[in-house]
């Protein structure tokens, strides 16, 4: 359990909350949402005593182990791997230092004998013996091959890194679980372990995530960072937000009766808590919806942008045509000999581990780099837009936002181009803002807006979720699903592959495994695709 009392943070002038007083307790996951630069970090930070607050306090009762997921990959360089995990658990490998040590000295008195008998009696409690291979275990289940076990953190990539710092956090069972942003480099597979570990985990977590089918699978409660308060809401992400949009669409129907608001809030809690049951994480938690009263609904002020594509024109049926198309990057085969057919309509998802791959198959689809072999056409009358995953060449110039954007519009007028910006949730003076100052937030929602004036038939979207907050992403999301024409895109947002996906695409380096008119959930479960996968492997 945590108790926050009163808790305020302040830097200078600037007041991230104020007055926070909550409750985590234990058996149920948190998620702590908010928009970008709300302070969610900077909440973990504190709730894990890395920082003070200005004021107020946080209570943690005497003996319960809080356990923190680092962010700094470089901090264990020097210590093997299997080590890093151990060190999750601090009493546990200082014990075991200790003991070592002990047992180590060549004149062995009766004061450590007495020591050294303690010290085995507190690690045996702790369960010492089973130390490397429940850490063992938990490598492997996060995808870090055995070998790799017994290497320095230094002879491990950056991903790998990132493993290992998350088994160090969940490693010796922790009172308290503190993760942000747990599924950073993670596959989906691994993302899927994570999901059932925290449906399990019978302590208190609190996680960061801007991934809401993650949110959706692990979080009882939702804390939310608004107008500098933390409100704290009963069920997990996708409750909350269609829960407070619901209770804000109500308030401003000042005219309906109390009544008629209460029942269609109970209706939604009902049909809600129907759906919620057929969950993994339903099955291993309380259904902590059966205790929601009506009060406890209450409207979000967050506001989502406007994301809509309309195409200026419908694209013919012969789309996109990939026969024979090879890359490679500083040697390496990026895909080889690939062919695809891309209908009409389709929305195309390219999944698979190595990022890479796609980026540089879309970049060569988009002509900013050439092939190495092979031909692809598009059809005559398709109009595509681009968003690439590094965007920073569209941003090095000091026009504010108004005028950078008028440069892709048609209408120039300043009505027009403040009027849409404001649908990017861009109002008053930040319309003004130059551009080379942006957030990554900011810029992409700017790149959003550039492709939206373009009036593309044909959208292709690198890793289009990066930088954006939970709005952003969301209303994306929506903007996709309505979307008329064609999609080709990446994204390691589960809930966006799965919900805007007709045809999922993977490219390994043995060939294509393409399944045509499946969701991505059906991907994943497909028995022969997980037998296509394992004779790659192999």
């Amino acid at each position: 359990m945590i108790t926050v009392n009163n808790v305020t943070l302040q830097f200078g002038q600037r007041r991230l909350f104020s007055g926070v007083n909550i409750v985590f307790s234990p058996g149920n996951c948190y998620g702590l949402i908010g928009a970008n630069g709300s302070g969610k970090s900077t909440f973990l930070k504190i709730l894990s005593g890395e920082i003070d607050s200005t004021e107020g306090a946080v209570l943690i009762p005497p003996g319960k182990r809080l356990s923190v997921l680092k962010q700094d990959q470089f901090a264990y360089d020097e210590i093997p791997v299997l080590t890093t995990v151990i060190m999750g658990h601090k009493r546990l490998y200082d014990v075991t230092l200790e003991k070592d040590a002990i047992y180590a000295k060549p004149d062995f008195s009766d004061a450590d004998g007495m020591r050294v008998s303690e010290l085995e009696a507190e690690f045996a409690e702790m369960d010492g013996w089973n130390a490397e291979s429940d850490a063992a275990k938990l490598l492997t289940d996060l995808g870090i091959a055995t070998e790799l076990h017994t290497q320095y953190m230094k002879q491990l990539e950056g991903g790998q890194k990132v493993r290992v710092l998350l088994a160090q956090a969940l490693f010796g069972n922790p009172d308290i679980l503190l993760l942000d942003e747990p599924t950073n480099h993670l596959d989906v597979e691994t993302c899927m372990w994570l999901e059932d570990f925290l449906a399990r985990f019978e302590n208190t977590a609190v996680v960061v995530s801007h991934d809401r089918h993650f949110l959706d699978n692990v979080c009882t409660h939702i804390a939310d960072i608004d107008f500098g308060k933390i409100k704290m809401h009963s069920g997990n992400y996708t409750f909350w937000m269609e829960s407070s949009q619901l209770a804000a669409k109500q308030r401003s129907e000042a005219n309906k009766k109390t009544e008629e608001k209460r029942k269609e809030l109970q209706d939604f809690i009902a049909r809600f808590s129907s759906n919620l049951s057929k969950s993994r994480q339903a099955t291993s938690r309380k259904k902590v919806l059966e205790k929601l009263t009506i009060e406890e609904i209450e409207p979000s002020s967050r506001k989502y942008p406007f994301i809509h594509f309309e195409p200026e024109r419908e694209a013919g049926n012969d789309l996109l045509n990939i026969d024979g198309l090879s890359k490679s990057v500083d040697g390496k085969a990026m895909f080889s000999k690939l062919s695809l057919t891309i209908e009409k309509g389709e929305k195309v998802a390219f999944v698979g581990p190595n990022d890479l791959v796609k980026t540089i198959l879309f970049q060569v689809l988009a002509g900013e780099v050439p092939a190495d072999a092979g031909t692809f056409k598009w059809g005559f009358s398709t109009k595509r837009a681009y968003l690439p995953r590094d965007n920073g060449e569209y941003f090095k110039s000091t026009l504010s936002i108004v005028d950078w954007l008028r440069q892709y519009s048609d209408d120039k007028t300043e009505i027009f181009i403040r009027g849409f910006l404001g649908k990017m949730l861009f109002t008053g003076e930040e319309s003004q803002k130059p551009v080379n100052v942006l957030s990554g937030g900011e810029k992409m929602r700017c790149m959003l807006a550039r492709m939206m004036l373009m009036k593309p038939n044909v959208v292709i979207l690198d890793e289009p979720t990066n930088h954006l907050d939970l709005e952003s992403i969301t209303a994306l999301n929506d903007g996709l699903q309505r979307f008329k024409g064609t999609i080709l895109f990446s994204s390691h947002d589960h809930q966006l592959v799965q919900t805007a996906a007709n045809r999922i695409v993977e490219i390994t380096p043995k060939g294509v495994i393409d399944r045509v008119g499946t969701t991505f959930d059906d991907y994943l479960a497909d028995e022969r695709v997980k037998s296509l996968r394992a004779e790659i492997e192999n």
